[in-house]
């Protein structure tokens, strides 16, 4: 009987020793599980950062093609690899107010002389047929686009600061190319400008 009794006595002690060991191995894993996600964030973070940009519409500049409020994806790669196209919409820092970023379309590209004049934008003599943008511009001038530099516009022609006002866009200042269109869902949209640019010309408005 007092071997019995010794037994039942140990049991009650042996289980919460067990108890406590198998709690503090969850804990373990649980801290272990949120370290790596952590780190898995910071990864995804900075790597999905690196790859490209997110970019908030402000203003009408880019009217009707762009909405105020509208939400960019931006490619930073794209002119790691390739070139500026005619028609590109590209976002930027403003040069001399680098705090800046603008969004706006590429018209000019080196060695091309832009011409505007009489509501009509004409690009080594030969006019563009912009049926994007939201009316003919009315202001005038002319430019001859160095090596390494750009000449934009903003599709709201009468309401954008652009190339027209502060001159030529160098090369170094391109953010990237815009991608698609994410939010507002309803104004999702995948953005093709190069025949944003040339199909207009096909049509022949």
């Amino acid at each position: 009987m007092e071997s019995t009794q010794e037994s039942t006595q140990l049991e009650p002690q042996i289980q919460p020793e067990t108890q406590t060991e198998e709690q503090e191995v969850d804990w373990k894993r649980v801290g272990l599980d949120i370290l790596e996600t952590i780190v898995l964030a910071f990864i995804l973070y900075f790597g999905i950062n690196a790859l490209s940009a997110r970019v908030r519409v402000d203003g009408f500049s880019m009217n009707p093609t762009l909405q105020n409020g509208e939400y960019i994806l931006v490619n930073r790669l794209a002119y790691k690899t390739g070139q500026p196209e005619r028609g590109d919409i590209i976002v930027f820092r403003l040069p001399g107010d680098e705090s800046q970023d603008l969004i706006k379309r590429v018209i000019g590209l080196p060695g091309d002389v832009v011409r505007i004049s009489d509501g009509v934008v004409t690009v080594n003599g030969a006019k563009l047929e912009e049926s994007y943008i939201a009316q003919d511009p009315l202001y005038f001038g002319e430019w001859t686009v160095l090596e390494g530099n750009l000449f934009v516009l903003g599709d709201n022609r009468n309401d954008s600061r652009d190339s027209h006002q502060w001159g030529l866009l160098p090369f170094e200042n391109i953010i990237g190319k815009s991608v698609l269109i994410y939010w507002p869902p309803p104004d999702w949209k995948i953005i093709n400008h190069t025949e944003e640019v040339f199909a207009a010309q096909q049509i022949g408005y």
